[in-house]
């Protein structure tokens, strides 16, 4: 058996937890089969099962919107994907970027079509701040995947309800499949000689986010609830790659307003390596999660893996992932106008998700024992290889 994976990212140029997916979920299948990767870019890797192909966009006479650039960027790829032969079982489509050439695929070279849902576009409806009317073309063309695909894999229960209620998809054609963590690269590490040089006070405990810079992660929320923080810990925001230079604006607008106000606010605003996160992670006093939209959250698993208590929004897959109470403590959101997916009350969602940071930052004795709990259910419950085994079950079913 042959499998094409078509992605947006892989690495090195990977920004969002799509693309951490796609990266181990392939290496983990060519385990067990052949694997086709084609992806956004100029990679190229060959293994004994596994083949790597970025394709690169020269965009340099396109002369629509800004903001329809990627999109039609997109497409040229789809059709690029195409139009070099393919000869596997089944192509798998991993975010709405690649939708089009799954499509494709299957109708030109008649092989079964699996759509990986990380996300949903009707749900996130500030991607039009990105794309503009580009945001229209994402949604149709992601609603016309999931409904023609073979199977559709969703990452949390959560995702599958919302597909159900999105989609005309028939539910036992949706097939839970959470992510993964690898155990080996995410373990707690004593390394803190890396924290110094990222501008944080290794003898000083530390909050710690990481995440892209949208509204999706609620980044903007927890800046916010720094207010409310007690004032003799560090919060460290490792947070990059901005959706939009207004978002980008904003972030840095209230980053800036906090720090004037109080010491041992720490902006790292560059996508880091692995090591380094894992360092990051590994002497963190806890994890923040303000996400007001999260279909599953790997970023809550990479802290778990490293032993790291969390505090985390009751949204989406995150309650799949983080145990309330056991492995960290989950703040409710009251969700306001819908459509939205904003709190009803910004600032009620602020206070409540800095009371929790508080307690926990109070008591370190639960905090280790979250921190252990958390990496035993990783252990017990998130590993790549059992996914790759689900994820290759499922294509042997449709051939």
């Amino acid at each position: 058996m042959k499998i094409l994976l078509l992605t947006n990212e892989y690495p090195p140029a990977v920004y969002g937890g799509a693309g951490i997916h796609v990266d181990y979920l392939s290496r983990e299948l060519a385990k067990l089969c052949k694997v086709d990767v084609r992806c956004f870019g100029n990679q190229r890797f060959q293994s004994t099962n596994l083949c790597v192909t970025g394709f690169p966009l020269n965009n340099n006479g396109y002369s629509a919107p800004v903001p329809l650039r990627p999109v039609f960027g997109a497409i040229q790829r789809c059709l690029d994907f195409n139009t070099t032969a393919i000869d596997a079982d089944i192509v798998h489509a991993h975010t709405w970027y690649t939708h089009l050439a799954g499509i494709m695929a299957k109708q030109n070279y008649s092989i079964p079509l699996v759509v990986t849902t990380h996300s949903l576009e009707p749900l996130r409806p500030w991607k039009r701040e990105q794309l503009a009317g580009g945001y229209d073309f994402s949604c149709w063309v992601e609603k016309t995947a999931i409904e023609m695909a073979d199977a559709v894999i969703a990452v949390s229960q959560e995702t599958k309800n919302d597909i159900l209620k999105l989609y005309n998809v028939e539910s036992q054609k949706i097939h839970i499949i959470h992510n993964g963590i690898d155990l080996n690269e995410y373990h707690r590490v004593s390394q803190s000689e890396r924290l110094a040089p990222l501008g944080i006070d290794p003898d000083k405990p530390y909050v710690l986010f990481v995440g892209r810079i949208t509204r999706q992660k609620g980044i903007i929320h927890l800046v916010n609830a720094i207010n409310h923080m007690d004032r003799d810990f560090q919060v460290v925001l490792c947070a990059g790659a901005p959706d939009t230079p207004e978002i980008a604006v904003e972030m840095k607008t209230h980053v800036s307003a906090i720090q004037k106000t109080r010491n041992g606010v720490i902006w790292i605003p560059e996508m880091l390596d692995t090591p380094t996160k894992v360092a990051l992670y590994s002497h963190a006093a806890l994890f923040a999660c303000p996400s007001i939209y999260e279909p599953f959250g790997i970023i809550n698993l990479e802290a778990m893996a490293c032993e790291v208590p969390i505090v985390a929004s009751a949204v989406g897959g995150i309650k799949e992932v983080v145990t309330d109470n056991d492995t960290g403590i989950l703040v409710p959101v009251e969700q306001g106008q819908p459509g939205t997916f904003e709190p009803k009350s910004p600032e009620k969602f602020e206070r409540a998700f800095a009371e929790k940071i508080n307690f926990l930052m109070k008591n370190p004795d639960l905090r280790a024992k979250m921190g252990q709990a958390g990496r035993k259910r990783a252990v017990n419950a998130f590993s790549w290889s059992s996914i790759a085994q689900k994820t290759h079950t499922l294509y042997q079913s449709l051939l």
